[in-house]
């Protein structure tokens, strides 16, 4: 189960977090220093929708930025009748 946008490709990232300690200089200290970096990984926000790709409705995972960006057409639920 790979966590990748099926539109933009978007997938995980990795970075890290710098731990710092110590009084800033302007503060009156001796600056800050750095004690460790830990590594960690940015994953994507993705959801699981329902769109319509090419005339019929597809589960597809896509990131909340193409959702928001109206990259993808979201399908109705299709459970409502229409009445006159």
């Amino acid at each position: 189960m790979s966590k990748v946008c099926e539109i933009c490709g978007k997938h995980k990232a990795f970075g890290g977090h710098i731990t710092r300690r110590g009084l800033a200089k302007k503060k009156g200290g001796i600056g800050l220093h750095v004690v460790k970096n830990t590594k960690r990984t940015f994953s994507p926000n993705l959801q699981i929708i329902r769109a319509l790709v090419n005339g019929s409705v597809v589960r597809m995972k896509v990131c909340t930025s193409c959702i928001r960006s109206n990259k993808v057409a979201k399908a109705g639920t299709g459970t409502r009748t229409a009445q006159a």
